[in-house]
């Protein structure tokens, strides 16, 4: 395991929404090409912040249950959630994938 969580249906409400800290998750699956793309960006992410951001990812084939309640219909998609509550979000990958998820958790950190 690198600097991130892996989080379940069982421990989403305890490690996301009840957390102390903003949460990033990333919504993943093990075939998806753009999902293994940006990993390395998140965990690097997760290095920089750490103790400020928690940083945790999300299998959907594993854990359908809180990707359906979350309405999550493509992957990659990443979350920040602030105090229980989504803060910020995007889906896919873009063009500047660090720079894009700093943006995402600017001001939460």
């Amino acid at each position: 395991m690198g600097a991130y969580v892996n989080v379940s249906d069982a421990d989403f409400q305890s490690e996301v929404l009840e957390s102390d800290l903003p949460v990033l998750v990333d919504f993943w699956a093990p075939w998806c090409g753009p999902c293994r793309a940006i990993a390395p960006h998140v965990e690097t992410l997760a290095t920089k912040y750490a103790g400020k951001l928690k940083v945790a990812k999300v299998n959907v084939d594993d854990n359908q249950r809180i990707a359906g309640q979350l309405g999550i219909r493509g992957i990659p998609a990443i979350m920040v959630f602030h105090k229980g509550q989504v803060a910020n979000q995007m889906t896919g990958m873009p063009p500047n994938p660090l720079a894009k998820l700093e943006s995402l958790v600017q001001g939460l950190v």
